[in-house]
């Protein structure tokens, strides 16, 4: 779920880089780091924390260059805590290679046997992007017998990049010297957009990254979202060069995206976030009055929020009232991205406050994005009863989350999982709720891809579908050994 830019310019890309990492803070709070190219030299700068706090005067003085590329990053392998873990990821040879990626590798371990014994590398952490800038490092050394480097050299590595890497990358890379490299795994499970801008008589300036607002806001015009499989390269003169280099690439994007993780104002993959969600409560406010007694809902509430366009279009929908009973504390960072149970328990309180006058006698209808561990969604009901509500119906746009999501997002333990091995009424008793409703399968996926040329979405949270078709019982088994050990 991290979020990734990179920019090829006419001018220094520090502040650019900085001013896009802001915009991308949503998708990651443990670290971050941006990564300039100075001709033949690299500058670096990764520190953990938001990106407000990490970057001082000093910092961004000593990233000079015309490319660059930055980092957020929301922990899904290795250590949070780590340092060593941030991204950008660099290696010296050949030509020396600095890495990003959003994603998750699910055949880590075959990685690290090839790399060790076959490749002769080195890792010195436990980050699946540091396997992956080995690969591409050790692909690309293979293609290259001298100091010049062609596009096509390029993607022939990143072929057999795709050959060898299993599981989910949207990943941005500088080669010293040489310039910018951008691919997408060959389901595009994780999300990467091309902007471009003219500036003067300078030529085309290029930016990639995981959300379109961050083009917007720049002045970038959108020019596509990067096919899955396809990679770019952007020489530091602006000329760009692209190639398809999966054998058989489907665009399957994750559905988390459109639920929860991207920001309202994106668009990806042809998909507006913010009318997906519109269309995920026109469908949810259909399910719930299949379920509820008429006249036992009084008003409509959103946790804020990513569940407020959803909760709106139920309001409407149902013909009730639209109330905003939770003041969000802006503040406290998203409790879903926050490390350990005990942090996003301690912050839900923290985060959201229930304004009595809103609740006292009422019967409340509570819409949420998705409800995955339960922590926050319990607490709310709790805060809800506690303001005064008479019954409480809470209510998912997202189906029940039943299964470890391997390709991006932290939740790998299915002891973790609230709706894992209990049906509705288990759930409903957990959470304390008088009434639980969830989204069926079927309409959040036709609600997301309505109107676009998407034909299926990564639902393996939702499903146990895994797309990439090598996620096993047994791998499923080692990640909990060795995550949660």
């Amino acid at each position: 779920m991290c979020g990734i830019v990179g920019i090829v310019s006419s001018q220094p890309v520090n502040q650019q880089v900085y001013d896009a990492l802001l915009l991308l803070q949503h998708r990651g709070q443990d670290s971050t780091g941006i990564a300039t190219a100075e001709g033949n030299t690299l500058h670096m700068q990764k520190a953990r924390g938001q990106v407000r706090e990490a970057y001082r005067t000093r910092d961004m003085r000593n990233l000079p260059g015309n490319m660059g590329l930055g980092h957020v990053r929301y922990a899904t392998k290795g250590n949070a805590a780590d340092e060593q873990e941030a991204q950008p990821f660099y290696v010296n040879a050949p030509y020396g290679i600095t890495l990003i990626h959003n994603g998750n590798l699910t055949n880590t371990r075959e990685l690290t046997a090839q790399l060790f014994h076959i490749d002769r590398r080195h890792l010195n952490t436990s980050s699946d992007t540091e396997l992956l800038v080995n690969v591409l490092a050790n692909e690309l050394q293979s293609q290259v017998s001298g100091s010049d480097l062609d596009p096509d050299q390029v993607f022939n590595a990143i072929s057999r990049v795709h050959e060898r890497v299993e599981g989910s990358y949207a990943a941005i890379a500088l080669i010293a010297g040489h310039g910018l490299l951008a691919f997408r795994d060959p389901f595009g499970i994780r999300p990467l957009v091309l902007g471009r801008r003219q500036v003067g008589f300078a030529g085309d300036e290029w930016i990639v990254a995981s959300e379109s607002l961050v083009l917007e806001s720049a002045g970038y015009e959108f020019v596509r979202d990067i096919a899955p499989g396809e990679a770019i390269f952007i020489a530091p003169d602006g000329e760009i060069a692209s190639r398809q280099c999966a054998t058989n690439p489907r665009l399957i994007p994750c559905s988390f995206e459109y639920v929860y993780l991207a920001r309202p104002d994106s668009i990806m993959n042809g998909i507006s976030v913010y009318e997906a969600r519109l269309r995920l409560g026109d469908r949810l406010a259909d399910t719930i009055a299949r379920y509820t007694p008429e006249g036992d809902i009084d008003v409509v509430m959103p946790i804020p929020d990513s569940s407020r366009p959803a909760a709106m279009q139920v309001a409407q929908k149902l013909g009730v009232e639209y109330r905003e009973g939770f003041y969000k504390n802006r503040y406290v960072g998203r409790t879903f991205i926050m490390p350990g149970q005990a942090e996003r328990k301690k912050s839900v309180k923290q985060k959201l406050n229930a304004m009595g006058s809103e609740f006292r006698g009422k019967n409340i209808l509570i819409v949420d994005d998705s409800i995955v561990r339960g922590t926050t969604s319990k607490e709310i009901v709790q805060m809800a009863r506690e303001a005064g509500a008479n019954k409480v119906t809470f209510t998912s746009a997202a189906p029940p989350v039943r299964f470890p999501h391997v390709y991006g997002i932290n939740m790998p333990s299915r002891q973790e999982l609230v709706a894992h091995g209990r049906k509705i009424p288990d759930i409903n008793r957990e959470l304390g709720s008088d009434y639980l409703i969830y989204q069926e399968v079927a309409d959040m996926q036709a609600a997301i891809i309505e109107g676009s040329d998407v034909a299926a979405l990564e639902m393996s949270c939702f499903t146990g579908d895994y797309v990439t078709g090598t996620v096993s019982p047994e791998y499923l088994d080692w990640v909990e050994r060795t995550q949660f050990s």
